[in-house]
């Protein structure tokens, strides 16, 4: 269970029994869609995974995704249009009196101040393209459709490969924020981030709330931060979201495979954990087992190097979300084995960088001596992420003193957090490890086991992992 699995809270999945048995069949992260829904749906599964999580024993982290400034067309007064290729429309803010031509109501200022002709247009997620022939009256465009298709009331409109100055964070999203975290929400996630300033945002904005530890997950599913933005956004996240379903949309469908794999690649070099996200098991909302695709998708992810793997309708609102959790943990289980059995412990590529290379020592050190287990003592959570970063064999037990942290790690390939109350400070990391090691049963006798841990050094007010031990029980 190296790989985490998100999964998305709905109607499918939002009583408590069904809660607990995705928990049971692996599910680390909840995400709560603050899309939909209201302040009673989130305060009582947002209760339920807490008495949940009491009950397991271990730490299940809450994802609050905030909606962002998602584009919609109006109300269609039809209902639904239906439409040839070839077919002509009008988009714009008012229908005038004697319509010749079928019409779509839209008002955001900012996209109809940007179309110009031949900008290309996607309607119902990706279902749909048009292209703007002309402009005809102010904010009027008339637009013609590349396929056959029908057009719904409320449906999200996208311009793919068209840079748009959109914030990040709406007036919705931070008051769907402070909802959040007052329910007790661990991390939350920005959609349609574009830039690094989006993420240093939303901190600067969890900062007001006094949350600014709270880790901050950057959802791309926008072209230009997926490519020209990338490392940027990279270095300012705490985690990464690979949001296949806009992104797809945004750029050529034939590209995603690649820019999956260069985003997942950014991610693991920088060292932030990175989501996999969108239509994994999709056919699972209907039915009880995944197509042979699916199952090669989901493997791949993990084979490029994704920390999590995230179930969206199937869980929300599928007829088998527990099926759906269990095959993905099944799939992921079988991809770690290739991938233990095929990958090599890489030296960090920065010689300076001391803390990667005793994670790096540890790792080999722990292969070498065929240990059980590596246990960290990590007050910010980097130790464990470090180790994660080489993907060894053992399981990575992080122990920390801080809830936030705890919580944080769920999002980490390999990592099992545990807290550990801060109790004497005099007490060094290495006794607390030690102790844990003694009196955990997750470790057999006779086993070693690979510690590291930060020790005091000359004239440091502060401890910093610079230490690796091996412990015999």
């Amino acid at each position: 269970m190296r790989t985490k699995i998100v999964a998305t809270i709905g109607p499918a999945s939002n009583k408590r029994e069904t809660l607990f048995k995705l928990a049971e069949a692996g599910v680390s992260v909840f995400r709560l869609n603050f899309s939909h829904g209201d302040p009673n749906f989130f305060r009582d599964v947002i209760g339920s995974i807490r008495e949940i999580e009491k009950q397991l024993g271990r730490p299940l982290t809450i994802m609050q995704d905030l909606p962002g400034p998602k584009i919609r067309i109006g109300i269609l007064p039809e209902g639904k249009i239906t439409l040839l290729q070839g077919d002509r429309l009008i988009l714009g803010r008012e229908r005038q009196e004697k319509e010749d031509l079928p019409f779509i109501p839209f008002d955001h200022p900012t996209i109809l101040a940007s179309l110009t002709p031949g900008d290309k247009l996607v309607l119902a997620d990706g279902g749909l393209q048009f292209q703007i022939e002309e402009k005809v009256g102010n904010e009027r465009f008339i637009m013609t459709a590349l396929q056959s298709g029908a057009i719904a009331s409320r449906k999200g409109l996208a311009l793919p490969g068209k840079s748009l100055e959109l914030p990040a964070i709406t007036e919705q999203d931070r008051e769907r924020l402070s909802l959040g975290i007052d329910l007790g929400i661990d991390a939350v996630a920005v959609s349609f981030v574009q830039t690094a300033e989006d993420v240093h945002n939303m901190k600067a904005l969890l900062r007001s709330h006094g949350k600014g530890d709270l880790p901050v997950v950057a959802k791309l599913e926008r072209q230009n931060a997926a490519v020209d933005n990338l490392d940027a956004i990279v270095e300012a996240a705490d985690i990464i979201m690979v949001a296949r379903g806009d992104l797809g949309v945004e750029c050529p469908m034939q590209s995603l495979p690649a820019l999956q794999k260069h985003i997942i690649h950014t991610c693991n070099r920088a060292g932030k954990p990175v989501i996999v996200a969108t239509q994994m098991l999709l056919s699972m909302v209907n039915t009880p087992v995944p197509t042979r695709a699916e199952v090669t998708d989901v493997a791949n992810a993990v084979l490029d190097g994704a920390d999590c793997v995230m179930l969206s309708d199937e869980t929300a609102a599928g007829n088998y979300p527990v099926e759906a959790v269990t095959a993905m943990r099944g799939i992921t289980d079988e991809a770690e084995k290739y991938l233990l059995a095929t990958r090599k412990l890489e030296a960090p590529k920065n010689k300076n960088d001391v803390s990667r290379f005793l994670a790096y020592t540890a790792c080999l050190l722990a292969k070498a001596t065929d240990a059980c287990a590596i246990v960290a003592h990590s007050v910010s959570g980097g130790a464990a992420r470090m180790l994660a970063e080489c993907r060894p064999g053992q399981t990575v037990y992080a122990l920390t003193h801080n809830s936030i942290v705890e919580h944080a790690l769920n999002f980490v390939w390999g990592v099992h957090p545990y807290f550990i109350p801060t109790g004497d400070s005099s007490v060094s990391h290495l006794r607390r490890v030690q102790n844990f090691i003694a009196t955990s049963d997750l470790f057999p006798m006779g086993q070693d086991v690979v510690i590291t841990a930060g020790e005091y050094a000359p004239g440091e007010q502060t401890r910093r992992t610079n230490l690796v031990k091996i412990y015999h029980k």
